[in-house]
């Protein structure tokens, strides 16, 4: 079918309508090309579709410096210019905080302010992931496509650190060539770089079992010489595996980052921004929202290795740090170490079940994609803190919980800030000031 590109979905495709309005999802489609679309699927409510041929070239499409933009799943928006990645980012947590939060246009446009970027729309990755697969008997490790089943071989990524470029396909050679003549069990494999610190760290997925640590550690030595080669083992299902311990092969056992004034340890298996530049802007918005005094108590739900614990620890009299991962609260007790602050409670467990019992004055969260559980907004209004900060980086359920909030009446959101994490994809964080209601 020909189609229009209308406007670029929460997700990896353009949307556009049949003659009859029901929605098209198009793979492979930017807003305001003219397409021949091939119909994969349609049920009663959309179809969902991928380009044969761009008949008429949007204006807002761009020849992006990766030839697998389309092909990969890490940048499905990379034949779209930066200006409109944007634009489409602030419309879709407008029509998320309107459809799913119920706040009126009148109110999306006075809380929505405009989105805040970094200058790298490439290079800015300080993570890649590779999966292991065996082609014709031989092991090869690629970028996951935009079918997951689907591994790409790429000699390099430019969403990742340009400083490093060379890594990909120095990792992914040096295993290939191992895993052709042993039996590695890779799951999948880590690379971070840091342009601020010079650490190289390799992760290698495993189960649990005989691996050959040292003949490993010295070819993937010669191949990159990173900073630090580590393996995590995990046990269980496939899909509810758990590390089980981190053993260290060759170098440091852990990453390295300076971000905001502070430098952080991240071991492997702990979240950490993938764009530390973004992450800065993060926490400057998470303080100029909370605005902490020196003799205030803060909260911070949802920690991880403390992004903004440490921050919050140099600005306030206390603070009062939830985490209920056991690699991120052991790299938050380092990090917090290593700083020298003595101001931090460190609570591991799940933010609800372990809320803290201080008060607060002020609060941040920062939940997983599934957002707050039910509990957390009544807990949270359980404190006197004056201002909340709430980190999201999913709109779909930022708006649910928003809407929560209202309901609830304690606090009023005073406004929501896009932040551009994710350049080249339709991921994007929001930070929403949360103030009570006098």
């Amino acid at each position: 079918m020909r189609l229009t590109i209308e406007r670029m979905a929460y997700g990896p495709d353009g949307l556009a309508h049949t003659e009859d309005g029901k929605a098209v999802f198009v793979a492979g489609g930017v807003v305001g090309d003219v397409v021949e679309a091939r119909v994969d699927s349609e049920d009663a409510s959309l179809v969902r579709a991928t380009v044969e041929s761009v008949v008429e070239a949007s204006p807002h499409r761009v020849e992006a410096p990766c030839p697998f933009v389309g092909v990969c799943g890490g940048c499905p928006w990379g034949a779209l210019d930066r200006k409109t990645q944007l634009a489409a980012k602030e419309d879709n947590l407008r029509s998320a905080l309107m459809r799913i939060g119920k706040f009126t246009a009148d109110e999306v446009a006075a809380l929505v302010r405009p989105i805040r970027s970094t200058r790298d729309a490439w290079g800015y990755r300080n993570k890649v992931e590779l999966a292991p697969s065996v082609e014709r008997g031989r092991v090869r490790l690629g970028m996951h496509g935009r079918d997951p089943k689907q591994i790409i071989s790429v000699g390099s990524c430019p969403l990742f650190e340009k400083k490093y470029s060379r890594a990909i396909k120095a990792v992914a050679g040096a295993l290939g060539y191992l895993g052709n003549s042993r039996d590695l069990s890779l799951d999948r494999v880590g690379v971070r770089a840091s342009r601020r610190t010079g650490a190289v760290e390799v992760a290698l997925w495993t189960p649990t079992g005989p691996f050959p640590r040292a003949h490993v550690a010295r070819v993937l030595e010669d191949a990159l010489a990173p900073t630090g080669i580590v393996r995590v083992m995990t046990k269980g299902e496939q899909r509810a595996r758990r590390v089980s311990k981190v053993e260290l092969l060759a170098g440091e056992g852990s990453w390295s980052e300076k971000i905001a004034d502070g430098r952080m340890r991240v071991s492997a298996p702990s979240f950490f921004q993938v764009n530390t530049a973004a992450a800065e802007i993060l926490i400057d918005l998470v303080m100029d929202a909370l605005k902490p005094e020196p003799e205030d108590l803060a909260i911070d739900l949802y920690c991880g290795a403390g992004t903004f614990t440490m921050p919050l620890a140099r600005r306030c009299d206390f603070v009062a740090a939830v985490e209920a991962y056991g690699p991120a609260v052991r790299d938050l007790r380092h990090n917090i170490d290593a700083a020298n602050l003595s101001n931090v409670d460190i609570i591991g467990g799940d933010a609800v079940k372990e809320f803290p019992d201080q008060d607060a004055d002020v609060l941040v969260v920062d939940p997983p994609r599934a957002g707050l559980a039910a509990d957390a907004v009544g807990l949270i209004a359980s404190t006197s803190a004056r201002d909340v900060a709430y980190v999201s980086c999913d709109p779909a359920t930022l708006a649910r919980d928003l809407a929560r909030f209202r309901a609830d009446g304690t606090f009023r959101v005073v406004s929501a800030t896009p932040v551009d994490l994710f350049p080249q994809t339709f991921h994007c964080e929001t930070v929403v000031h949360l103030t009570r209601n006098n």
